[in-house]
């Protein structure tokens, strides 16, 4: 009884969108069967990468698919701080801590946020113009070990507008995925 209850505990710990994978899983002591249960994004494929800035003031989780598709644009800012990045959607990224220890620097539009940590002045994440309700993630700023792969898109921010429009997917990309 008491591991069962742990186990519950433990389950009911994960809060957001816990799901059961329907296998079976026998506690030790337990007189019924109890169920294995996985957040959502876990069962979509999706992985929880963690990471941060170099000196460590800011931290954050973010769920994406382990086969991450980074864009690297040309426009006037992304050469200069040569930013790459992958996109998801806000509610898949956490900001864990650093909130006061986070700047942010806007020009042309001030659609795009650029924010950079304070202390070491590394970006690891912004709100991009084409995807204002998501986040680009640096990948160089992960936490090593849950990368499978990395496809580099090359996006020309140059003639941002002309590109926008022939790159139809970019904007989806800060859409959560939907169960079918």
């Amino acid at each position: 009884m008491f591991y069962r209850r742990a186990l519950l505990s433990s389950l009911n710990r994960l809060g957001r969108r816990r799901q059961t994978t329907g296998l079976p899983y026998k506690v030790r002591g337990a007189k019924r069967m109890a169920y294995i249960t996985k957040d959502e994004r876990e069962r979509d494929g999706l992985v929880k990468h963690t990471g941060g800035c170099h000196c460590g003031a800011v931290r954050f989780d973010v769920w994406s698919t382990p086969h991450l598709h980074v864009f690297n644009c040309n426009c006037s800012i992304c050469t200069k701080k040569q930013n790459r990045h992958f996109i998801v959607p806000k509610s898949q990224f956490t900001l864990l801590q650093g909130a006061d220890n986070i700047t942010t620097y806007t020009f042309n539009t001030h659609m795009a946020k650029h924010t950079f940590c304070k202390t070491c002045g590394v970006q690891s994440f912004y709100t991009p113009r084409s995807n204002p309700d998501g986040f680009g993630v640096a990948p160089h700023c992960l936490d090593p070990g849950t990368v499978s792969s990395v496809t580099v898109e090359d996006f020309c921010g140059q003639n941002w507008e002309e590109s926008m429009q022939k790159h139809q997917t970019i904007r989806s990309m800060s859409k959560p995925t939907t169960d079918t």
